[in-house]
């Protein structure tokens, strides 16, 4: 019998760069990444199973040993693990009626920062971004030029925005050309 050798998935943005001195662009750690849908009743089970508890408010996020869970609607969520656990496996392990999706094929994710990090992403995205109306933690899902992504402030000056891996090119594109005008 041949062996069979597996290749590791090349990130579309492998070898991407970009930015300014006030915007720095660069594509995030691989990850596993699962769409979660729940009922309000099994919240509780979801999130002892996943290790983090699962947030139930509009622009929550929770975070804790390298897995994330940011709340996208009334019962639904992206879980993101960038330390290779098995999303899947603990979503099953709760004992729960859900569904689960693994999209970590679909996804990438790009990392906006520095002082101009903000700017960069208002060229294509209309939020509001000041600290008082988006605040470290927040996370919620919305239109970036022509694509839909899901934003998260990580701290006062960096944003993870995931998009699907077919638009990574144009939103890494956008937000470079971005950072090269919050520069000017």
């Amino acid at each position: 019998m041949a062996d069979v050798t597996v290749a590791e998935r090349k990130s579309v943005l492998a070898g991407a760069h970009g930015g300014s001195p006030s915007v720095r662009l660069r594509p995030a750690e691989p990850a596993t990444r699962v769409s979660l849908r729940a009922g309000a009743e099994d919240v509780a089970a979801l999130s002892k199973s996943l290790g983090v508890k699962l947030p139930v408010k509009p622009k929550g996020s929770a975070s804790t040993k390298g897995r994330m869970a940011f709340w996208l609607g009334p019962d639904e969520w992206l879980l993101i693990d960038d330390k290779g656990g098995d999303l899947m496996a603990d979503c099953a392990a709760s004992g729960v009626v859900h569904s689960a999706t693994d999209v970590s094929h679909r996804n990438t994710a790009i990392i906006v920062s520095g002082p101009g990090a903000a700017n960069a992403i208002n060229a294509g995205c209309a939020l509001n971004l000041s600290l008082s109306t988006f605040p470290v933690g927040a996370v919620t899902r919305t239109v970036f030029g022509k694509i839909e992504m899901v934003l998260y402030r990580i701290d006062e000056e960096t944003f993870r925005v995931e998009c699907w891996r077919s638009f990574a090119e144009y939103a890494f594109g956008l937000l470079a050309e971005a950072a090269e005008d919050a520069a000017a």
